[in-house]
Order: structure tokens, then sequence, then C-alpha cells
């Protein structure tokens, strides 16, 4: 009964998340509003809300990229539109190795305001308009469209608190978390850091001296047990209290903002940084004023719940010396996205503090299998230095990036990297030693294991210096940009961009002078025309709902497209068609199609192709790809974004099979999603 039960709510969940992925989206929440400003004039703000995970792009983009956030404001004899629109919001940036190019975004919150003069002798204006934006997930891009629509001039003017609350709104985003990592893979990184800090120099010692001092000061086990849980608690609740301060304080927000752009933090962060790994080299040793230790080891000394909190408190500032690189980098890496990420990584971070002492507390005689302290721990706090060099190189590369002052360009960061790491696996190996180091007689297991993992990862460094990608170190290196020494490039080595065996189009594709299909493949851009010849000839239909600033779209097309196996069955047995949702050219007038959806009239090319996706297939994400038979019915389940190229093979044949198997009439009925 149990297992079926399990079954049923397991099937129930499967169900409830592909109905929840399937389903129309519009992460983006408006809300409109109007202020008077001095005589006639009133400003139009607009507020987008964003769900967590998603961003929206910035009104002002270079050309060739997304498509930017874009306000149209219908014409009107009662008003005027004065001036430029302003984002208040800062946006962040962040290059996008698909375009080429610096994209602005927001990845919680933004604000634009636009200026409008209602015209003489008019009372009350109905200012109506349509807002164009584009918003992308992990992987999946949605084009859409938003309508509004308020009145100004005949209502009051806005009290002086309304006022104030419109003049104080922050143009920095609210708590969000972003997309560079999940919250769940972040809490477990920050565990690993703090499960590291356990083994420095600082914190290590501490845990026999703290769990005897509860099992002395206490008079019986149970009391001991007790107040070590109220020990780990407080360490938890002072270092998750650091990451709540980071996230839900406008000091924070602003501070986050600040370690994007701003010089002087970034140097602030990389000159502590290199003194950190310097004492962690034995170069002097960091001391906090002993005064602070002393009132708090004094308050501990009371005993009791109150004495058992001063004591985790003496631990955390005894700790910091050795511990603060790794807690400066949780929070760093969480204050670019606000939200519960700070306070989830120190919960983390604290959580690996905390369990020992509470778990030794509890079994007192698991102190005896602790290994000495002895120069193995100088060994950790060496290794730490080292990372923390590594680290520190990211904060002045931010400043190099960020001002373009072309100093500390890909190929001379990485270059610093593969020596630090080079360094490390010698060190590991004992080829390099330190004045408090132990004289290594033999290589452990661990030790060793260590030294193939730093090896390692110079090799994976290596391809690098000439061009590599390196994508899983996105985040923490240059962009590719930055390189002044690219071998692919040099070499003039070319991407595919044919197939040899072309199949005969029917005839010229509309809107092939401004559309194009990737690696020379022939196909169309218009739904009628391509469905048309793919009955002429008997192919089936493959669809391909893209847009013009959908990265993954590009990705899709670079990874899985290129490869010949792919090309040749889109080419041969299929005829292709791609439509763009987000392409602006004006349909002529006896094409225009009122949607089944919103009742709207569509009068581009891009707003038809998207209004079919949705009616059609209840579906707003791109890239979708679709196949489908002669009477338009779906050969096999609809495919998304997904870059390995055996399943989009295994995608292609499905279609293929099904497409024969029934001569020229698929038979599998449409895909009613949601419905």
């Amino acid at each position: 009964m149990k297992k079926s039960l399990s079954l049923i709510v397991l099937l129930a969940i499967t169900m409830a998340s592909q109905f929840a992925f399937a389903q129309i989206e519009d992460p983006v929440s408006w809300k409109f509003s109007s202020k008077q400003l001095e005589g006639q004039k009133y400003e139009i703000v607009f507020e987008a809300t964003v769900d967590m995970g998603w961003h929206l792009y910035s009104s002002d983009l270079p050309d060739g990229g997304p498509i930017p956030t874009t306000f149209i404001f219908a014409e009107s004899d009662k008003y005027d539109v004065v001036g430029e629109l302003k984002t208040l919001s800062k946006a962040k940036l962040e290059f996008d190795e698909i375009f080429g190019m610096e994209l602005a975004y927001f990845d919680a919150y933004a604000q634009f305001t636009q200026s409008i003069q209602p015209k003489e002798g008019v009372a009350g204006a109905n200012i109506t308009g349509e807002i164009e934006y584009q918003v992308c997930y992990e992987d999946k891009c949605i084009f859409l469209t938003k309508d509004f629509s308020l009145v100004v001039g005949d209502a009051p003017r806005p009290s002086q608190q309304q006022a104030a609350v419109a003049e104080t709104e922050t143009a920095e985003a609210p708590a969000s978390e972003g997309t560079d990592s999940s919250l769940l893979i972040f809490f477990f990184i920050s565990f690993a850091a703090g499960l590291a800090g356990l083994l420095t120099p600082c914190v290590f010692p501490m845990i026999p001296m703290t769990v005897s001092f509860f099992m002395n000061k206490q008079k019986n086990r149970f009391n001991a047990i007790l107040n070590a849980f109220v020990f780990g608690i407080s360490i938890i609740v002072i270092y998750s209290s650091i990451g709540l301060l980071v996230s839900l304080t406008s000091v924070g927000a602003g501070f986050a903002n600040q370690l994007v752009s701003h010089w002087l933090p970034n140097l602030i962060f990389f000159i502590l940084f290199m003194v950190f790994a310097a004492s962690f080299f034995g170069l002097f040793e960091i001391m906090l004023p002993s005064s602070l230790s002393t009132k708090t080891d004094s308050q501990a000394e009371k005993g009791g719940f109150i004495g058992s909190f001063f004591m985790a408190l003496t631990l955390v500032i005894v700790s910091l010396s050795c511990v603060g690189p790794i807690v400066g980098a949780i929070l760093v890496e969480s204050a670019a996205g606000l939200g519960l990420k700070p306070i989830v990584g120190m919960f983390g971070f604290s959580l690996a503090f905390a369990i020992p002492f509470t778990l030794f507390a509890i079994f007192p005689s698991w102190l005896n299998k602790l290994p000495k302290s002895g120069g193995w721990l100088n060994s950790v706090k060496i290794v730490l230095g080292f990372i923390v060099l590594a680290f520190g190189m990211k904060f002045l590369s931010t400043i190099d990036l960020t001002y373009h002052l072309g100093i500390l360009g890909r190929e001379v960061y990485l270059a610093i990297w593969i020596v630090i790491f080079s360094m490390l696996g010698l060190y590991l190996l004992g080829k390099i030693k330190f004045k408090l180091d132990s004289k290594v007689e033999h290589i452990g297991f661990f030790r060793m294991l260590l030294a193939i993992a730093s090896f390692s990862f110079v090799v994976y460094l290596l391809p690098g210096m000439f061009g590599a990608p390196l994508s899983g170190l996105s985040g923490l290196i240059p962009p590719k940009t930055t390189h002044s020494f690219d071998l692919e490039r040099m070499i003039g080595q070319q991407r595919v961009t044919a197939v040899e065996d072309k199949s005969t189009i029917c005839e010229e594709p509309k809107y092939a002078d401004i559309l194009h299909l990737p690696h020379g493949l022939q196909g169309y851009f218009d739904y009628d025309q391509a469905l048309a010849c793919a009955r002429e000839q008997n192919k089936p239909l493959f669809v391909d709902f893209v847009g013009h600033a959908c990265s993954n779209c590009k990705v899709m097309e670079q990874r899985v497209w290129s490869d010949p196996r792919v090309l040749q069955r889109l080419q041969n047995d299929f005829v292709v068609v791609a439509l763009y949702v987000d392409e602006r050219t004006k349909l002529p007038e006896d094409e225009w199609v009122t949607s089944t959806v919103d009742g709207k009239v569509k009068n581009t090319v891009g707003r038809k192709n998207a209004d079919f996706q949705i009616s059609r297939f209840n579906v707003n994400s791109q890239p979708y790809y679709v196949l489908l038979g002669n009477d338009e019915e779906l050969l096999t389940a609809p495919y998304g974004f997904n870059t390995n190229v055996d399943e989009f093979i295994k995608f292609l044949d499905k279609g293929i099979e099904q497409f024969k198997s029934t001569g020229t009439i698929g038979n599998i009925q449409p895909i009613q999603i949601g419905g």
C-alpha cells in the first residue's frame, strides 16, 4: 500500500512539474503609475518585478544583441511624449559569449520612467501603449508584449507621502537570487568551505579545548550536551546574522552593486586577500584585538546558556584571523545575487562549524581519535594561502575589465593561475617549504590526491592560453575578448558552413533577404509556404521556433545543428522552417491575424509566429522544435533546449520513422499541454 501510494505521489509530482514547465509563461509582473511634475507635465512610472532565476534585458542594448525592453506609446492627439525614456534601476553587466558583447539586464526589479505632456486644453489624457521585452532563464528565452493604460491629468496631485515614496524608490534591484548557481549548490559549497575552515590552526585546536570546557563546567553530562547544543546553535545564529545583514539591508544591496563595478571596494578586497595570503605563508601573524576576545571569554566563564553563547562568540572572533578570507569569499559571491544567498551561504558555513563541537560534546570519547595538532595544520594554512592568492586575482581583474585598463588580459590571468597551482602541487609534494613547515618524510595518500588535483587543474588551464573557452571557469576568469593570442583565430579555423547534399526548395523563401538559416541550410521563414513545400515534396516539416535575441537558440545551432549527422537529416529528410518570434517586419494587411488567445491583431512576422506557437502548442519559450506531418499533426513530442547531439538525432529519427510509417499523414494527436 505504501509503495502504491508513493508511486501515485511521484506520478502526481511528475505530471505537475511537466504541467508547470509547459505552461505559457510570463515571469515579469508590471505595475504602472504616474505622478505630476512641474506644470502640466507628468511622469509615467513602469515597474517590473522579475521572477527568481529569470533576467529581463535592459532598454539600452547595443545593436546585434537581444531585444531590449521597449516602450511603445500609442499615437494620440491628447498628449506628447517628452524626452527620452529613463532607466532608474541599476542594471547588471555581463559579457555574453554567444552575442560577443556586454549586455545589461535586471534579475529582480527594474524601474523606468517617461515624461508625458498633455496637450493644451486637455483635462485628462488616456495614456496607452505596449511594452516589448525579452526574459531569459538558464535554458530558454521568451519574447513577450504587455499592454499598458492609465489616465493622467484628472487625478489629484500625489500626496507628499506618496511623492516621498516615489522619490526614494531605489534604483537597486531588490533581493533576488541570480542564475550563476542554485541555492542548494551554493549551500554545499559553503558547507565544504566551513569544513575547510575547521582545519585551520585557529579553529582545529579549539575543538577539544571547547568541548572539555563544557564537560568540566557542567554538573552532569546532560547539561554539558544541552549547553553544547546552545553553543552550536549560537555559532549558526552569529554567522547567519552576518548573511542576513548583507541580504536585507540597503547597505548590503549597495555594497553588492559597488562590488560589481567600482574600483575602490575591489581594490580593498584584493589588498585584503593578498594580506591574508601573506599571513598564511608565514610572513606575519594577523592578531585581532585581545581585549575583544578577552571580554567575550570572561562572559563565557559565567556558564549556562549565556556562557555558551559568549563561548560561541569567542570562537567566531578568534577564528576570523584564519577563516576571514573564506567568509569574505562567500559574502562576495553571495552579495552579487542578494536574496537568500548570503543567508544560505553563512548558514552552510556555520553549520559545518557547529556540527563537530556538538557531536564531540555528545560523544566525548571521539576526542581521543582526533589527530594531534602539528605541522599538518600549517600545511592546511599554506594550501589555503595559495587558494586565497588565486581567488584574490578576481578583484583585480574586475577593476581591469570595468575600467578597460588592458593590463590583466586573459592569458596573463591564466599564466598567474598556472604558476600558483603549479607551486601548490610542488608544495604538496614537498618540493617547496615554508619556515613553519615540518619536514615531509613521506607523501600520504590524501596529500598525493591533492597534488594530482592541483596539477590536473594546471593541465586544464593550459589550453586556455591558446584560446580554449574554459567554460567551466567563465565566472572566475576574464572573457575571451581580452585574449590577445587566440590560436583558433590565427590559423583561420572555420566552422561548418554548408552541407554537400542540398535539397531543392520549392520556391524562393519569403524574407530570405533578411533571414537566414545556419550552416548553409536551405529552408523557409513562413509557415504556410513551408507547409506547402513539405506537402509537395512529401516530407515532414521541421518547425524551429527561434528568436534573434535567443542565446540558447544560437547555442543549439552551434553545438547541435553543426554536427554533420544533424545537418544531413535536416537538409535531406525535412522541410525546415524557422519562425522568428521577435522579427519586427510588418506584414501586409491581408496577412494580419486576430489572436484567439488575447484577441489582439498580430501585424508583424514575429507576433504572428509567437501567437501561432502559443495557440497551437500552448508554449512560448524558445528554442522549441516541432516535427509535423503533412496534416499538421505531431509526429513526436516537441524538443526544447538540450545540447545532447545524440538525443537530438533520436528526436529527428523518431519523427522520420513515424512519418514513413504513416505515409503523408501523422496519426499522433497534438499534445494538449495543460489542457
